[in-house]
């Protein structure tokens, strides 16, 4: 398997997001929200979003980050059916350690 997440692996467009908002179903977390949607892509596809309240935009890029090495290191990605997931990052993922992160995307 690849190292890095290809463009192709990763929501771009809004409509994606959006798509994915609207009429995904949704899985609840004290860290994330995990929003997923069947796709013609053929591959399933990662996007990641974090509100202010996650914290200042640094701690929202390292989080995010964290996020992106979680989904690429995981060994559940080669077997995922084609999906749109869609990461929303809670407040208290700002605080959160690597180890709690992957515990709960995990």
């Amino acid at each position: 398997m690849a190292e890095r997440l290809k463009v192709g692996e990763r929501l771009r467009q809004s409509a994606d997001y959006l798509r994915c908002y609207r009429k995904g179903r949704r899985k609840a977390g004290r860290l994330a929200l995990l929003y997923f949607l069947p796709n013609e892509a053929g591959h399933p596809r990662l996007g990641i979003t974090a509100s202010r309240k996650v914290g200042i935009a640094v701690r929202r890029q390292l989080v995010k980050r964290r996020v992106r090495e979680i989904y690429r290191r995981s060994m559940v990605r080669a077997t995922l059916p084609a999906l749109d997931l869609v990461v929303h990052l809670q407040p208290g993922a700002g605080s959160a350690s690597f180890d709690e992160l992957s515990s709960e995307l995990l």
